[in-house]
């Protein structure tokens, strides 16, 4: 019977560094780690106009499919490949195709609600939260919404001030309170992400001692 993945869930505010030390964890381990970006399953709303579609609340969790999410993440954890959704954040629509996702020793997920769900959260094996300042973070939004996309100075800020600071306050901050590991300050902190892959590295060395 062959031994199921490990799964690491790395949460934190938007901006918090989240994705830089999910990006770090594969590049220090690039042969047992997959990555899954939550981002990735925003619900289909493509009956929907545009107009509509912007006006929605992407930062509550229902914005999410979670079920799929959780479907795909079981998949990847019993060694099953999946077919990742592709989420275009510039027109709020998925995309037609999607990317084949393989499964690793370890599955690292990322995003700012993936410590919100119960039901995800009994599929993790250690469970991160990355704290950082709040004038960091939202400073960090508003360059990559605009580099990447395709937003404007105004909408970001209008999206931070309705939806995003609110959600965060309500529903992502408070899941601080079930993480394993708590880095402030992202991929900046260095003994924290030490840390980090001491652990990363014991989850690796017990698979493949069962393997």
């Amino acid at each position: 019977m062959p031994v199921p993945s490990a799964v690491i869930a790395i949460a934190g505010g938007t901006g918090s560094g989240k994705t830089s030390i999910a990006n770090r964890i594969a590049a220090e381990f690039p042969e047992h780690v997959t990555l899954l970006a939550h981002d990735a399953y925003y619900r289909d709303n493509s009956h929907l106009s545009y107009e509509e579609r912007a006006n929605l609340n992407y930062d509550h969790p229902n914005a999410f499919d979670n079920d799929l999410f959780i479907a795909h993440l079981r998949e990847l954890r019993a060694g099953r490949p999946i077919e990742r959704p592709v989420y275009n954040f510039a027109t709020h629509l998925r995309e037609p195709g999607t990317v084949r996702v393989e499964p690793a020793h370890i599955i690292v997920v990322e995003g700012v609600m993936v410590l919100e769900d119960p039901r995800m959260r009994e599929l993790y094996d250690l469970k991160v939260f990355v704290d950082t300042d709040a004038d960091v973070r939202i400073l960090r939004r508003i360059i990559r919404d605009i580099n990447e996309r395709g937003r404007t100075l105004e909408s970001v800020i209008k999206q931070y001030l309705s939806t995003v600071k609110p959600m965060h306050e309500a529903f992502v901050e408070p899941t601080k309170r079930y993480a394993n590991v708590i880095i402030p300050e992202g991929a900046h902190n260095h003994a924290g992400l030490e840390v980090l892959m001491a652990q990363v590295r014991h989850l690796i060395a017990q698979r493949e001692a069962r393997v």
